[in-house]
């Protein structure tokens, strides 16, 4: 029987612009590809690939890297939904145990709750595939 089955690494990933602080940053020759564009090399763990300028760069939890064409990357992945510190702090409670779910959203209260409220989809997506905190303003 077929299952379904869905990513579950988060990847930092960075689009390819062409410039010489990218080429640097990843530690990337430069080349002209058979077909007359620019790209440049990336070292990945099946050798060298050619980056054009609009494909992305991504690195796994290991720190190995790899390119994924511009059209691909958009079909395939979704960036982390943004939460507030005191949401990000309620998921951890609930996931480690220290408090049951009920405990820590009664916790929630004032702009904790009106953001609950207000970003159902961020909050579910943020519980099941992880989320970077918002900055202090």
């Amino acid at each position: 029987m077929i299952k379904v089955y869905r990513k579950t690494a988060t990847i930092s990933a960075e689009q390819f612009d062409g410039s010489n602080e990218m080429i640097e940053r990843y530690d990337m020759g430069f080349q002209l590809a058979p077909n007359g564009k620019g790209g440049a090399i990336i070292k990945t763990l099946e050798g060298d690939l050619l980056v054009h300028v609009g494909d992305w760069i991504a690195t796994g939890v290991n720190g190995e890297r790899w390119e994924i064409a511009d059209d691909v990357f958009k079909q395939t992945y979704a960036e982390l939904p943004v939460i507030p510190k005191k949401i990000a702090d309620f998921i951890e409670l609930a996931n480690t145990g220290e408090a049951s779910a009920s405990e820590a959203l009664s916790l929630m209260t004032g702009n904790s709750a009106d953001w609950l409220r207000n970003h159902t989809k961020d909050f579910a997506r943020a519980w099941l595939d992880g989320y970077t905190v918002e900055e202090d303003k």
